[in-house]
């Protein structure tokens, strides 16, 4: 019994790691979108009727594959630590709810959530998930600090423009959706000229909060996020390769190539005092 077990495990384990298998997942997947974006339109009562089919379809391939993935691991309280099969099995049960009754809504809200599952597919878009998942901490600093700069032009212009325009300058909470639509370049100059009328160098308001918000911090997110991005990838592909550093740590190119180009030095040395 222990044998037909393990014989039973390691097939499943090998389909659910071979390239078609994966292949086959997420061409349902993107089937799955199409589904999806064809509902939305008008169509007759027979293609209505073919899409659901489909959507059954669908929905048992996707309960056969979460159950194959599930008796390949060999752990199987290990399964459910990963977020990314805790996601997969929500939306695969979630499918299962039916689409009529009162809980139609949510039932094609969980069907919507399906085309999600191509992010666990391919590792690439894992990668960048994690990257941006990682990055939010650090996000968040910069995030605060840009409240406090928009709180404080906010207030200066609910203060100073309150006058010429109640709309855009009533309060600060107005102000502050005001300063949102300047950051990001929308009619910013019809604004500015409405105030300059009254306040000629008002343009020095619009330019530094321009400068501070549009330029410095979305630098700052963007650079944040590729650090970060750049530190997963350097992560991916040591593991994927074996290699390790200093406390268990991956190691990185620029170490890898250090070590090499002093092995190098040591053979030459070693070269030279065998000739002498």
């Amino acid at each position: 019994m222990d044998n037909f077990v393990f014989r039973a495990q390691r097939r499943l384990k090998i389909i659910d790691s071979s390239k078609l298998f994966q292949g086959v997942v997420i061409a349902v997947i993107l089937l799955s979108a199409l589904l999806i974006g064809a509902k939305t339109h008008n169509l007759s009562a027979s293609a209505i009727a073919v899409l659901t089919l489909l959507d059954l379809c669908i929905t048992i391939f996707f309960v056969i594959e979460i159950t194959i993935r599930f008796f390949a691991h060999q752990n199987k309280k290990q399964f459910f630590r990963s977020g990314w099969n805790i996601f997969d099995t929500f939306i695969v049960i979630g499918s299962l709810v039916p689409l009529g009754g009162s809980g139609v809504l949510l039932a094609r809200l969980l069907r919507v959530f399906r085309v999600l599952r191509l992010v666990s597919m391919v590792p690439e878009l894992r990668l960048l998930i994690n990257s941006l998942l990682k990055a939010i901490p650090r996000m968040g600093y910069i995030a605060l600090l840009m409240f406090v700069i928009f709180y404080i032009y906010a207030a200066v212009g609910s203060m100073y423009f309150h006058q010429i325009n109640e709309t855009l300058w009533g309060d600060v909470s107005i102000s502050m959706l005001t300063l949102f639509r300047i950051a990001t370049f929308e009619d910013w100059t019809d604004v500015m000229y409405e105030t300059m009328i009254v306040y000629p160098f008002s343009w020095i308001y619009y330019l530094t909060f321009i400068f501070l918000t549009a330029f410095i911090f979305l630098n700052m997110m963007v650079g944040t996020v590729l650090e970060v991005m750049s530190q997963e990838h350097e992560n991916h592909r040591a593991e994927l390769h074996g290699e390790t550093g200093d406390g268990g740590e991956p190691a990185s190119r620029a170490q890898i190539e250090k070590l090499e180009q002093e092995l190098a030095e040591i053979k030459s040395l070693l070269l030279q005092s065998q000739s002498k």
